[in-house]
């Protein structure tokens, strides 16, 4: 589960997902956002004027409509790099980050709002693997995002991947007909694994560059995450996998 902070922890009153047996996917774009106070966000100066924090206070709790468009889902966004570059990319496009660590979702959140991305750009503190069970409609996302997911190597860790078999029943229920999965990884025997558990869902199909086979030579998004620029500019290989929903039979 996510970290559940204290009444006064700085990052108690963060964007979360949504509770409840079932969650709508458009109450993802509905949660009440709660600006940080500059002494906790990282982009804010120690010596904010007060007419900021005033701005910000009267914003707490204040939902932006909910738009329309196609929904996009980033697991785990980290610091958000990417959902920026991709609410650039693709302004047609909802996009949603789900982030376990709480300071990151809280800030990242923050900052798509004050770079006017709230209305249809969000990042909320949730367990993917524990949140997606709970989203509704079936096929009601357009494409899945995993960067660089599961960075830990001992045995021991093994138990903290985020990729695994329950995952992908998730995302194939959710994702339309056609929908993508687009997972990439600079590291040679994660890529290995990846394709072996998503080639073996039957829901599935590769849509790679060559038929039958899921590996892209590049990204097909307008959009990397922070891993992928600094992987370019060490010149890593990367590699990219992207996967089809089959057609419901």
């Amino acid at each position: 589960m996510a970290f559940q902070p204290r009444p006064n922890h700085p990052y108690a009153h963060a964007a979360r997902f949504p509770e409840g047996k079932e969650v709508n996917i458009d109450d993802l774009f509905r949660v009440p956002r709660s600006p940080l106070h500059a002494s906790v966000s990282t982009e804010a100066s120690t010596e904010a004027s007060s007419e900021a924090s005033a701005e910000a206070s009267a914003e707490v709790g204040a939902v932006d409509a909910v738009p329309s468009g196609p929904v996009e889902i980033e697991v785990g966004p980290g610091r958000g790099g990417f959902l920026f570059e991709r609410a650039v990319a693709c302004p047609q496009a909802r996009l949603v980050g789900l982030e376990i660590r709480l300071k990151w979702s809280a800030i990242v959140d923050d900052r798509l709002r004050k770079r006017g991305f709230g209305a249809r750009v969000r990042a909320l503190n949730a367990d993917a693997r524990e949140a997606l069970r709970r989203l509704r409609p079936d096929g009601s996302v357009a494409r899945f995002y995993l960067h660089f997911p599961d960075p830990w190597w001992k045995k021991k860790h093994q138990k903290r991947l985020v990729m695994s078999p329950d995952l992908l029943d998730e995302m194939a229920r959710l994702l339309e007909d056609g929908g993508e999965l687009f997972v990439q990884t600079d590291v040679e025997e994660r890529a290995g694994l990846y394709a072996a558990q998503i080639g073996a869902h039957a829901a599935f199909e590769p849509a790679g560059d060559q038929e039958g086979a899921p590996e892209l030579a590049e990204n097909p998004y307008g959009a990397r995450s922070p891993r992928e620029h600094r992987a370019i500019e060490d010149g890593l290989p990367v590699t990219r996998l992207r996967y089809r929903r089959r057609v419901r039979g």
